[in-house]
């Protein structure tokens, strides 16, 4: 997040390692790269836990399906039976990569081999993977043969043994009729969906489809303002027309909640007013700190008036799946759902989902429209690791979220009780009715320190790597992976940070309890999204860009939500909130001139 965290210490090497604690979710699409993700770990560590023998063999039965979490070592053995165990060996775990080895670790416990329903596109990858085949297509590493040394060295051959393209026997994406039609229907009824797309795009994706199969050029889309920026490219895709819901915001947080029933209502009487009906609802539930809206209450208003919803739940893979945890989008009777199954769940980064419910949207027309936006060159790693994800959770499921859910609701009350630290409830927003209770979000201006500052000790001082620094907060992502070690280290150095505060011997910049700028204030939109992108344009200098209309996407990330959006007024207060959040510290995406001392306009 800020560039001083990528300085590295003298004889070390930043790589993911266990000796950091962690409470991010890994970088995407929608959760932009985070260079604090890049851990600190002796060389020699480094080689120690890289799978050196790894013997390959000829084709070989395919084992059934059997679920496995954590570090992992693998090797094939000459019976030809595939082993895929936790690494325990002494030479696998130096000093410095301490955390979650020991046999009474809680962690431990969730390491432990668990019986699950078979992973169809996972075998077919295997199977496929052990072939003595003479390869003549594409990659061009060749099943390795040619793999960069300098990246095997880093992750081993086992990932380009298994990067291989659209054989037969691993079916096709975009018609899928094999193992990927298999796994997909798997997920969909986990998940509990009339159908399932599996994205290596990433959410952004799955949100684009799902507006472009409910929206055409001039149809008008009901949404909040502070949506995604995926979801503003897919205005621009399709053509559709922006009504915006200003959400609720708190100045003492400088974050936005959630979507009332209320508010959906009244943007939908006013575009009845006008002789218009909404193609679509589209709604973020949860947000990136972790607010549920009522999307029961808005499913029902929407479906009474034949509206589709569509609620990105990116940060809500996890959801329904525990008694403890929130119901699920589709649970609530949201007509598309899509989800960042990399996030929370345990699939690799980039890879995601879509879901639909009932009928009410083409499921043709998102077909469609996802073979126009994903690669026809998709990664079979990521969508394996989309079905390993579904596997791993078919059979143990309450369980699984058993201890990550008990670990993360006593840290919130732990954290609640040092002094003068505040930790983010779902009461703090009247549009809320529940909080994801693996997300905690911490404000530190009781202390004087924003966000921004508070992180910078977290990190130097104890390495706490966060998922989101803002202005007034951090928000922490726990996880299946969160082990109580890292937990105690990030409430102690909490505690720290809270004493040292007190006492005189870390003065922040933060003088005012409450955020005064507020990024929504006023909002004139003078051309859709679609008609700026193409707009002819020009750069202006800051001081001359007020009232003129806007020609890029100007946000801070993360989040990433837009501040300034093609097609509208450039107003005096959104450019005063990107400036300031520019001086704390957050990176500002999408300008052309990162400084921020021009913008591009749009000719008029």
């Amino acid at each position: 997040m800020l560039a001083k965290h990528l300085r590295p210490k003298e004889g070390m090497i930043r790589i993911a390692a266990m000796s950091t604690a962690s409470f991010s979710s890994p970088p995407t699409s929608h959760s932009p790269l985070h260079p604090k993700l890049l851990f600190k770990l002796p060389f020699s560590s480094i080689i120690s836990s890289i799978p050196s023998s790894f013997n390959y063999l000829p084709a070989t039965p395919v084992l059934s399906s059997t679920n496995f979490r954590g570090r992992l070592h693998v090797n094939v053995d000459n019976s030809g039976r595939s082993h895929i165990g936790i690494a325990e060996s002494a030479n696998m775990f130096k000093e410095e990569a301490h955390c979650s080895t020991r046999d009474d670790d809680p962690i431990r416990e969730r390491l432990v081999p668990q019986p699950c329903r078979p992973a169809p596109l996972v075998s077919a990858l295997r199977s496929s993977a052990r072939q003595d085949a003479a390869s003549f297509h594409f990659p061009g590493h060749n099943r390795g043969r040619a793999a960069p040394s300098s990246l095997t060295d880093l992750i081993g051959i086992g990932p380009f043994l298994h990067d291989l393209p659209e054989l037969p026997e691993l079916d096709n994406l975009f018609s899928p009729s094999g193992p990927i039609l298999e796994a997909q229907r798997e997920a969909s009824e986990l998940f509990g969906s009339s159908e399932t797309w599996f994205l290596v795009g990433g959410t952004t994706c799955g949100v684009q489809a799902a507006v472009m199969s409910t929206c055409s050029p001039g149809d008008a889309i009901v949404l909040p303002r502070n949506s995604h920026i995926s979801v503003i490219s897919a205005m621009v895709l399709s053509g559709a027309i922006p009504k915006y819901i200003i959400p609720e915001y708190s100045s003492q947080w400088d974050i936005t909640g959630g979507i009332s029933v209320q508010q959906v209502k009244k943007a939908l009487d006013e575009l009845a007013w006008e002789g218009r009906k909404a193609s679509a609802v589209f709604l973020t539930s949860p947000t990136y700190h972790g607010l549920c809206s009522n999307i029961n209450q808005i499913s029902k208003l929407c479906h009474s008036v034949g509206v589709p919803l569509i609620v990105d739940e990116a940060h809500g893979a996890h959801l329904g799946l525990h008694h403890k945890l929130p119901p699920s989008a589709l649970n609530q009777g949201a007509d598309v759902s899509i989800q960042s199954t990399h996030k929370v769940l345990c699939s690799l980064t980039q890879s995601s989902m879509l879901h639909m419910s009932g009928n009410i949207v083409d499921r043709d027309r998102i077909s469609r429209s996802l073979q126009i936006l994903q690669s026809t060159s998709p990664s079979y790693l990521l969508l394996a690791s989309l079905d390993a994800a579904r596997a791993q959770l078919s059979e143990n499921r309450e369980s699984l979220f058993n201890k990550a859910i008990d670990l993360s609701l006593n840290t919130r009350m732990q954290i609640e009780e040092i002094h003068s630290i505040t930790v983010l409830c779902p009461s703090n927003f009247c549009s809320c009715c529940s909080i994801d209770p693996l997300r905690l979000t911490v404000g530190f201006w009781q202390l004087g320190l924003s966000g921004y500052e508070a992180d910078d000790v977290l990190y130097e001082d104890h390495e706490i790597v966060c998922e989101l620094v803002e202005n007034q907060s951090i928000t922490f992502a726990m996880n299946l992976g969160t082990c109580e070690e890292h937990v105690r280290r990030l409430i102690s150095a909490i505690k720290q940070l809270s004493l040292r505060s007190s006492t005189g011997k870390i003065k922040g910049k933060l003088r005012n309890g409450c955020h005064q700028l507020k990024p929504f204030v006023e909002i004139n939109r003078r051309m859709s999204p679609r008609e700026a992108f193409f707009a002819r344009k020009k750069r202006v200098n800051i001081e001359e860009c007020i009232g003129r209309i806007s020609g890029e996407l100007i946000c801070p990330y993360p989040p990433g939500i837009p501040v300034v959006i093609p097609g509208e007024v450039i107003t005096n207060s959104g450019l005063e909130y990107l400036l300031e959040a520019k001086r704390n510290g957050a990176a500002i995406s999408g300008a052309s001139d990162s400084g921020l001392s021009s913008i591009v306009v749009c000719c008029e």
